[in-house]
């Protein structure tokens, strides 16, 4: 599978406060924009991949209302989030 425990591992102590840290905002919209360019690239290959494609809709979706939460809450993680992860939000 493309995201095994040590991606996800790796992801989470990179971003988040610690390695265990799953829950935090900057942890999970890390994670997603990693799930999300997986799904891009598939879906260049797979056009006609619908399931795929809705999927991708919702993990943006859900993304994008964690960076408006971060951004209610504390604008400095979400600008610095924004910039490590290098969104055009």
């Amino acid at each position: 599978m493309y995201l095994d425990a040590a991606k996800k591992q790796e992801i989470f102590s990179k971003y988040g406060k610690s390695n265990t840290d799953t829950g935090s905002p900057e942890a999970q919209i890390a994670l997603f924009s990693y799930r999300i360019a997986h799904l891009t690239e598939h879906l260049k290959l797979n056009k006609k991949d619908y399931t795929t494609s809705r999927s991708l809709t919702k993990l943006v979706g859900k993304r994008r209302s964690l960076l408006r939460y971060l951004q209610e809450r504390d604008i400095n993680r979400y600008r610095a989030i924004v910039k490590a992860l290098g969104l055009r939000r």
